[in-house]
């Protein structure tokens, strides 16, 4: 019998698959309060500049191959560029968001109604706290949703129910990594890439026996929301400045995309967090 030698993992063929997005412009983006620990309101945002950064991850979008819809931005809504916190759409299905902060609370119904106005005739009002795809990660047979911070379990529970599929609970337990898409991303294929020190021993451990081949990130990537990435199957859109992640998804024939999201990011927020997955 012959023995073939094992192939590297930068000599894997990776296959970026077309996607839909939804994303909202940040005409209205600014740091006046503060519900996480990124949010200094003293320290101020540059809208202007922040719309710029964000044309540049739409038109990395685009230049990939995926389509972008746009819902319209609400006066009073600052974090409503946060796309990715407004509902969960699998299938066809809309499992909307319900917000854990006041200063929040009016996104859950706008992202909802643009649902129901463009074709999405599935849609669940939640009864319980949630935060969209800021908690629920879609991979091809399995949902990793977090708790801890903003999602409560009982959502878990209510997601897999309206939708079909199963939710793998996480519990993250470092406050800088709010939201599972801060600590974790998909990679397509049924892997990940994550920070096992954002999760507790337990959650590590279901991790661990999941993705036994996940990319791991380290505290230095995690630390600017490098692992708030969208990636399509071969290319990764990811912070520019999580240059160890690059190198390492380069190492396992990922593309990297990066892009610069440094005034987004004053409020916590990433390539991820600005993008909602439209599937089916």
């Amino acid at each position: 019998m012959t023995v073939l030698p094992a192939m590297e993992p930068s000599a894997v063929e990776r296959t970026a698959l077309r996607r839909h997005f939804l994303m909202c412009r940040p005409e209205h983006f600014a740091v006046t309060y503060a519900i996480n620990p990124w949010m200094e309101p003293a320290a101020g945002a540059d809208a202007a500049k922040a719309v710029e950064q964000w044309e540049s991850l739409r038109a990395a979008y685009l230049s990939l191959g995926h389509e972008v819809s746009l819902i319209d931005p609400v006066v009073g809504l600052p974090d409503m560029v946060f796309a990715a916190n407004g509902a969960l759409v699998v299938g066809g299905r809309v499992y909307g968001a319900k917000f854990t902060h006041p200063e929040r609370h009016a996104e859950g119904p706008a992202y909802v109604k643009w649902m129901r106005e463009n074709g999405f005739a599935e849609v669940l009002d939640a009864q319980h706290t949630n935060e969209g795809e800021g908690d629920f990660l879609t991979l091809d047979d399995v949902i990793l949703a977090g708790t801890g911070f903003r999602t409560d379990i009982a959502a878990h529970q209510e997601a897999q129910e309206f939708l079909g599929r199963p939710v793998v609970t996480l519990r993250l337990v470092d406050p800088r990594f709010y939201h599972l898409d801060t600590a974790l991303f998909p990679l397509g294929g049924g892997n990940v890439a994550y920070y096992p020190a954002a999760f507790s021993p337990g959650s590590r451990a279901v991790l661990e026996r999941l993705f036994p081949d996940a990319v791991l990130a380290t505290e230095e990537d995690a630390a600017v929301l490098g692992l708030n990435a969208v990636c399509d199957g071969r290319n990764v859109v990811i912070n520019a400045e999580a240059t160890g992640l690059i190198r390492t998804l380069e190492t396992h024939g990922y593309e990297p995309v990066p892009v610069d999201l440094s005034e987004l990011r004053k409020a916590g927020g990433g390539p991820k967090c600005c993008t909602l997955e439209l599937r089916g």
